[in-house]
């Protein structure tokens, strides 16, 4: 198996200069954690107030769901605090869910990234596409259907290959536990809010921006990240994009740093909140100018994506 090439971090910098950018911290995991599930308190207390904002507590709930997948995600690197276990505790209860089944798979696609072997590659091999393909993709994501098909996609499966009298697919475990651990934290929300009235919480404020906003933010995040590079690219400093993201796109699309992707492949054991500093410091050395970097924010991001001619056989990836 072809595992990608790794970038020596003494190459770019002296030890003075790394240990910080590597250190964990006690509190800037948790105060991040905190800071996103403040922001879908906020939004819900202002459609509770002024129900008109429902579409923008759409959007900014959507957006800090990813952010807590994201979180999960720093939490896969070890790097969502100092402590281990916590870290570990963190990552599974108070983020996304899902961390001791994410860890394993997403390691796999650092060590294999945008080679052959990588389990993500399937994410971002057909790019580009047509503007009519990415646009048909957009609208399953704003309307749910790509929702359903991920959460109840599986179950329905197995409905159909029952009654067709074919061989049933095992009921995966997990699968169980993150629907159960779903439906009991909409219990829970439900409970608290029936008796002032607030019964629609958990539908409205929690499963509407997952079911829409979510899927939409989530696969623009696959395509900035990925998109439109060559399988089996052999450079480590272009085998992820950076996307340069202004600050409503870090409040609607991209928050916590997950735009500096770049950086996220070359150092993977950085903390999140320390790429920006990785990405000012590659500049200053000069090195910014050999990584692959989309000043142009995700709207160029995507029009690349959305490149291929219509009426065309696939097209292979290019370098950008």
């Amino acid at each position: 198996m072809a595992v990608a090439a790794r970038l020596d971090p003494k190459a770019f910098f002296s030890v003075e200069e790394w240990a910080p950018l590597t250190a964990r911290s006690t509190w800037r995991g948790p105060a991040m954690l905190a800071h996103a599930w403040a922001l879908i308190i906020a939004a819900g207390a202002m459609v509770v107030v002024w129900p008109l904002t429902l579409p923008l507590a759409v959007m900014i709930i959507g957006a800090r769901q990813l952010g807590l997948a994201i979180l999960m995600h720093d939490a896969a690197h070890g790097a969502l605090h100092r402590n281990l276990k916590l870290n570990d505790w963190m990552g599974e209860w108070l983020t996304s869910g899902g961390l001791a089944r994410y860890r394993p798979y997403h390691l796999g696609h650092h060590r294999y990234a945008q080679q052959s072997e990588d389990p993500d590659l399937v994410l971002s091999a057909p790019f580009p596409i047509t503007a009519v393909s990415l646009r048909r993709k957009i609208i399953r994501d704003l309307t749910g259907q790509t929702f359903f098909k991920q959460r109840f996609g599986g179950f329905v499966s197995r409905l159909r290959a029952r009654k067709k009298g074919e061989p049933l697919a095992p009921i995966v475990l997990n699968e169980i536990k993150a629907k159960r651990r779903w439906l009991g934290f909409g219990l829970i929300v439900t409970a608290i809010g029936a008796p002032f009235g607030l019964w629609w919480i958990w539908p409205v404020l929690w499963v509407l921006p997952q079911a829409t906003w979510l899927p939409l933010v989530t696969r623009l995040r696959n395509i900035a990240e990925h998109a439109c590079i060559a399988e089996n690219e052999p450079d480590p400093m272009r085998q992820a994009r950076t996307t340069k993201a202004g600050f409503m796109e870090r409040l609607l699309i991209a928050p916590y740093y997950v735009n500096y992707h770049c950086e996220h492949h070359m150092f993977m054991h950085v903390p999140c909140y320390n790429l920006p500093r990785v990405h000012s410091a590659l500049v200053r050395k000069g090195v910014a100018g050999k990584m692959l970097v989309e000043p142009g924010g995700y709207l160029a991001v995507l029009r690349q994506a959305a490149s291929k001619p219509p009426g065309l056989g696939r097209l292979e990836p290019s370098k950008p």
